[in-house]
């Protein structure tokens, strides 16, 4: 027997002892016909159960929220100043690929853990827990949820940019924080965070810029205008960013920077 014959007779043993497998033993001995398929179907029927409808409206309320989760988790946490000021040590550093990008969005995400982690347990303790235990409704959950969200907004926003908002939408001038709207609030505390990430941006900027025109003032000095001060001058900015420890300083002045963040459960409190 050639050796293509063979191999295609043991591929055709194969896939029906696969299908055989597959097909339940009842069919095979009785030589029933095709095997029935499940469906799935979607549609609108009638009914005058309530509880099928609230149901539906929660599975539809949580697929809505989990997929505005990335955008609640960047515009309303600690998220966009690190992730900005990350981005502006790379290019401060000069170096394009290293540490990727993949490391760095990590970096952040855990970082806006460890800064939030007193919000989530004060959201935890005063209305997932609850909940979940059926002491409250859907809707009380949600607005103590917000309560130290706020709070912590609150803490890094301007007011400058508060008044912007409430300006453009022409809400009248709050008497307290509870008469801020969510709405106006979110957008002020996202600029505020760019700010202060491109001010903290700035900052780092300086030591590499000078390290940069050193270099560039001695390669002109020495005739070697040919060669980039970019390629000489990243080995000194790496061995500065080592030697003072740049990582642990870097990471040290982010969080220090949004302050005591354990005022947030107390002020929300």
């Amino acid at each position: 027997m050639k050796p293509g014959r063979l191999k295609g007779g043991l591929a055709a043993g194969l896939l029906l002892l696969a299908l055989g497998a597959l097909l339940p033993a009842g069919a095979l001995a009785q030589g029933a016909g095709p095997v029935p398929i499940p469906t799935i179907s979607i549609g609108l029927d009638q009914t005058d159960d309530p509880g099928r409808i609230a149901t539906v409206i929660n599975i539809l309320f949580l697929m809505t929220v989990l997929t505005l989760a990335p955008s609640i988790l960047i515009l309303m946490t600690s998220f966009v100043r690190i992730i900005v000021v990350l981005n502006f040590l790379k290019q401060g550093l000069g170096t394009q690929n290293s540490p990727p990008n993949q490391v760095v969005v990590s970096l952040a995400l855990f970082l806006t853990f460890f800064l939030m982690m007193p919000v989530w347990r004060d959201i935890e303790a005063r209305a997932f827990k609850p909940f979940m235990a059926n002491e409250i409704t859907q809707t009380v959950a949600l607005e103590r949820a917000l309560v130290p969200v706020r709070e912590f907004m609150f803490l890094q926003t301007r007011e400058k940019d508060l008044a912007l908002f409430m300006n453009l939408t022409g809400e009248a001038r709050p008497l307290n924080k509870e008469e801020v709207p969510t709405m106006s609030l979110v957008p002020a505390f996202v600029i505020s965070e760019l700010k202060t990430a491109f001010t903290i941006g700035f900052l780092l900027y300086i030591p590499f810029v000078v390290i940069d025109m050193v270099v560039a003032s001695v390669l002109l000095s020495m005739g070697m205008m040919m060669l980039p001060p970019v390629m000489v001058s990243l080995p000194f900015k790496l061995m500065l960013f080592v030697l003072v420890d740049g990582w642990n300083l870097i990471t040290g002045s982010i969080i220090r920077s949004f302050g005591d963040v354990a005022r947030v459960v107390a002020g929300a409190g």
